[in-house]
């Protein structure tokens, strides 16, 4: 048989909240009748879903994909009962994977554009994985790495996860660490249910023991689950890592795992941090077979569907096969990875497939599996790929886009790619959106000429034309649909469901003075407040000998201070807040030294 698959994506359509709790409803009752009918089968066949997520490991760390250096024998054993997908696609960073895998939708469509300054929050009215699963009767978690917004209404919580263990922002040791969590990979500071808890052990051991807790309850109780762990390792820094492992790959020879095998040995800097990655890699892996030895200790193993891949391209420059590329590139080893999926007895061991498939592909296939009716108000860009995934179909032709490049707005032609089972066209301008575009189109026959170097553009004009047609309609799709200049979301305060907002660098937005997020940038926030108010205002700085001046602007109303020398925090005990969408401002001039601010907590006072 063949299998239909798109070649152009469908319109988008315009989802707000109440139609997302109009279809939750609906669906909810439907379920309600599904299982109280007797004629109905029993709860337990229902799958269980886990989707597992590493941060910045490339496409060949792995043992099953020709590694000689890195150990995964957890994952390798996975491969060997359950199917492998060998060219599936991800974004070139992190936050668009995450959105795309998130909502089945090009991140383009979500807002989540980019990895930090603003442009890492999701669309809240885009609607999850997680919130169908949950109207459809799952019990639903996150243990790990969210990445696409940490205040209301851009959290897990608020985006169907019942269960929610995460850190803040894009990884442990960023801007959004809490203070006394930063940079710590052990004993870390988690948010559990938007409460911050001090945790004790690894945290890859953390986020798989919360979520085996997690699904051996429901388990218990009946209750099919669907658990997304999106580790943070191997994601930098590198200082903190397992101790034991490091030590063993100190002891071995990692420029096998490197794209030059030499660098290992000129730079002890190299060595040590691809010693690093390797040890966490392997814990995850550790982890991976806790995880399946779990499912068969509580009786889950026969009836949970179990996915693996990673992010984006590794973070350095490592083996990826045959290909060339890493992290932030468009070029294939900074695109792949491989999509593993186990389900006994419905997924035939040891089964591999060359069908192209994308991160996007992953909700429609989960709703498949567990035979969830997709919101009919819900238009999805990825297909169910369980056909390739559970036998040899013959799979239709399709093209895969992919972009991402830094800046506020996509640009077309900037780091992006149309992809179908031969051939690539790309762009591959890595940059902002303003950055001088260096390079032409680039077409590549992928079958002959893996390593993209015969550049076809001029030798087969009609397959590029063909190609930028379909990327070009492509663009213009996913650009319509946000024709408010793809503003970013804005974080609400004074919402009943979070007391406390933390603004931090990783949401805050360009300055009138400068930019980045560096320790002492400068930036503002973007907010709504919803109710008028007396508010709480805590700001943590980086302190100075000398006494400055503190200012806190929202709106048109301003509160000032001068928190003296070798102070890092200001607390003003009573702000009044007007509602409303309003821009908060904070900076501190000390003399000729101005310095914007690290944290501001703001807490709505009863």
């Amino acid at each position: 048989m063949v299998a239909e698959a798109r070649d152009l994506p469908l319109p988008s359509g315009r989802f707000f909240n109440i139609m997302k709790a109009f279809s939750a409803v609906i669906i909810a009752f439907g379920i309600l009748l599904f299982a109280a009918s007797p004629a109905r089968a029993a709860k337990s066949e229902r799958p269980n879903v886990i989707i597992i997520m590493s941060d910045d490991q490339g496409g060949w760390d792995y043992g099953f994909m020709g590694n000689k250096v890195i150990h995964t024998p957890n994952l390798d054993a996975m491969v060997s009962r359950g199917a492998l997908m060998t060219r599936f696609y991800v974004s070139p960073v992190c936050t668009p994977t995450r959105a795309n895998l998130m909502t089945g939708r090009y991140n383009y469509r979500t807002r989540a554009i980019d990895t930090y300054i603003g442009r890492a929050m999701m669309e809240p009215d885009e609607v999850t994985i997680a919130e169908v699963m949950g109207a459809s009767g799952y019990a639903t978690g996150i243990f790990g790495k969210w990445h696409l917004g940490d205040s209301y209404p851009m959290r897990p919580q608020d985006q169907g996860f019942d269960e929610v263990l995460v850190i803040r922002g894009g990884g442990i040791g960023q801007p959004s660490d809490p203070p006394g969590g930063e940079g710590k990979y052990t004993d870390p500071i988690l948010f559990h249910n938007g409460e911050q808890v001090q945790m004790k052990g690894y945290c890859t051991d953390i986020y798989f023991k919360a979520a085996m807790d997690f699904i051996g309850k429901n388990h218990q109780k009946g209750k099919p689950t669907f658990m997304y762990i999106p580790t943070n390792p191997p994601h930098g820094p590198y200082d903190d890592v397992p101790e034991e492992l490091r030590k063993k790959y100190a002891a071995l020879d990692v420029g096998g795992t490197l794209a030059n095998p030499m660098a290992a040995k000129r730079n002890p800097k190299v060595r040590d941090q691809t010693e690093r990655v390797c040890a966490m890699i392997e814990n995850i892996d550790q982890n991976v077979g806790r995880l399946f030895e779990h499912l068969k200790k509580i009786g889950a193993y026969e009836n949970t569907l179990v996915f693996f891949l990673n992010d984006n391209g590794p973070n350095g420059q490592r083996f990826v096969g045959p290909h060339r590329g890493s992290k932030g590139q468009i070029a294939e080893g900074g695109i792949r990875s491989p999509l593993i999926a186990h389900w006994p007895g419905k997924i035939p061991a040891g089964l591999k497939s060359s069908a192209i498939a994308a991160h996007y592909d992953v909700f429609p296939t989960v709703l498949e599996a567990a035979r969830v009716k997709k919101p009919d108000d819900l238009r999805l860009d990825g297909i169910s790929i369980l056909g390739p995934l559970t036998s040899k179909v013959k799979w239709a032709d399709r093209s895969i886009f992919l972009q991402w490049h830094r800046g506020d707005h996509p640009v077309p032609y900037r780091n992006g790619a149309v992809i179908t089972t031969r051939y690539k066209l790309s762009w591959p301008n890595y940059g902002g959106e303003f950055a001088p575009k260096k390079h032409g189109p680039e077409l590549y026959d992928l079958v002959s000429d893996p390593g993209e170097k015969n550049n076809l553009v001029e030798t087969k004009p009609d397959i590029y034309r063909q190609l930028k047609r379909r990327y070009d309609v492509w663009f213009a799709d996913v650009s319509a649909t946000r024709p408010d200049n793809f503003e970013p979301p804005r974080i609400h305060i004074g919402n009943p469901k979070e007391r406390t907002t933390v603004l931090t660098r990783q949401d805050w937005r360009y300055s009138d003075y400068g930019n980045g997020w560096a320790r002492n940038a400068q930036g503002h926030w973007l907010v709504t407040v919803e109710q008028a108010g007396d508010y709480e205002v805590k700001v943590l700085f980086s302190p100075e000998t000398k006494p400055g001046d503190l200012t806190v602007k929202f709106g048109r109303r301003m509160v000032a201070a001068d928190p003296g020398p070798n102070v890092g925090e200001h607390r003003f005990e009573k702000v009044r807040f007007n509602a409303g969408p309003q821009r908060i401002d904070a900076r501190l001039q000390y003399g000729e030294l101005i310095k914007g601010v690290h944290q501001i907590y703001i807490t709505k006072l009863r």
